[in-house]
């Protein structure tokens, strides 16, 4: 199991990747790139924690809290009607978030 980054909640375990090429899909910040027939995280600070990639893999090999990161500040942040996302510590308060 990888841990991608201290900034994230991604796990990936590329032992089991069968090579679908889904998380390099459906993944909006091009986090994973197929290799040889398996995924690799190529840009794992870049995950926004959507869960997409997690959603989409058919074998399990990504865990991410999808509840947490960037993508769940922005979603709070619209929902409350705020125009502006900041980066930084989550903090519900302020709706802000780590390297959007």
């Amino acid at each position: 199991m990888i841990r991608a980054s201290a900034l994230n909640t991604l796990e990936y375990d590329p032992d089991l990747c069968i090579g679908c090429e889904m998380c390099s899909i459906v993944c909006p910040h091009g986090v994973f790139a197929m290799n040889s027939r398996v995924a690799q995280l190529v840009r794992p600070e870049a995950c926004i924690e959507c869960g997409a990639c997690q959603l989409n893999c058919p074998t399990d090999a990504i865990t991410v809290d999808s509840g947490v990161g960037c993508a769940a500040a922005m979603i709070r942040a619209a929902l409350l009607g705020r125009k502006e996302v900041s980066c930084g510590p989550a903090d519900v308060e302020t709706e802000v978030c780590c390297e959007c």
